[in-house]
């Protein structure tokens, strides 16, 4: 633990420094909690592609990208005098103890699904606390519109705004895949616009309802076609085909060499 400590000091004292008047890095020191946030969120997701990746090595290397964004952000907000990064390790390991009583406390749960709604209520408990009255409060706009969208249908379902089971929710994506065709004929692209989203929010539903996370299920589904098209370009080359001279044909024919040579993750 002592080399652990001094190795957070370490780093924090290097923040320090690149953020110094005197002697520091001109780019660290212009920075703002504005300028570094998309850093922040692409640190976050590089993170999850060394997860998928399965590379120890670049995992460990993309935590400590996104640790340093932390300390970044509670360096600018001590500069303030708003909290430190101390402050900041204190609150999550307090907010951790006060919401596993099953684990701090002499709280117990029947299984993962009452314990699961207990976390739900802690946090709802939270949020009334700081002022936030709304069940879907708090839920960041910055997050991709297919995750944030999952996480607005699970807060909603908290409270009841449910289907009953899978099966009500699928029949919801036929219903709205239907009004999309609808608004596909009226060729008023707002309408149409509105009607994909609307689609899109009920297969995010019917997902939960799966007990799959959309937004894993499609970066899947972007890793699968983009192998699928790297083996289609590649067979296509090796025939002596332009790609952009092919039929409708002659890429039905690439496409399923491709998925024959190149098996779903």
């Amino acid at each position: 633990m002592s080399g652990g400590n001094a190795a957070v000091t370490r780093l924090l004292a290097i923040m320090a420094q690149l953020r110094a008047p005197q002697g520091g890095c001109p780019w660290d020191r212009e920075q703002s909690f504005e300028t570094i946030a998309p850093y922040t969120i692409e640190e976050a997701y590089e993170v999850a592609d060394a997860i998928a990746g399965g590379d120890p090595a670049r995992l460990r290397s993309e935590l400590g990208d996104l640790l340093f964004q932390v300390v970044f952000h509670a360096r600018l907000a001590e500069e303030r005098g708003w909290f430190s990064f101390e402050d900041v390790a204190v609150a999550i390991a307090d907010k951790l103890t006060s919401r596993h009583p099953h684990v701090f406390a002499d709280a117990r749960f029947a299984d993962a699904s009452e314990q699961s709604a207990a976390w739900e209520a802690a946090k709802a408990a939270e949020r009334h606390a700081a002022g936030e009255r709304g069940t879907l409060a708090d839920v960041p706009l910055a997050l991709p519109a297919l995750s944030r969208a999952a996480k607005l249908s699970r807060r909603a379902a908290s409270v009841g705004f449910d289907w009953p089971d899978a099966t009500g929710v699928r029949n919801k994506v036929t219903e709205e895949l239907g009004e999309l065709d609808a608004a596909v004929g009226t060729e008023v692209p707002a309408r149409q616009a509105e009607e994909l989203g609307d689609l899109l929010f009920a297969i995010v539903n019917w997902a939960r309802h799966l007990k799959i996370d959309p937004e894993s299920a499609l970066r899947s589904a972007n890793a699968k076609f983009e192998t699928r098209f790297a083996r289609m370009e590649a067979l296509a080359e090796a025939a002596g085909e332009p790609l952009a001279g092919l039929d409708a044909a002659a890429w039905d024919r690439l496409w399923v060499a491709a998925k024959r040579d190149v098996k779903a993750p």
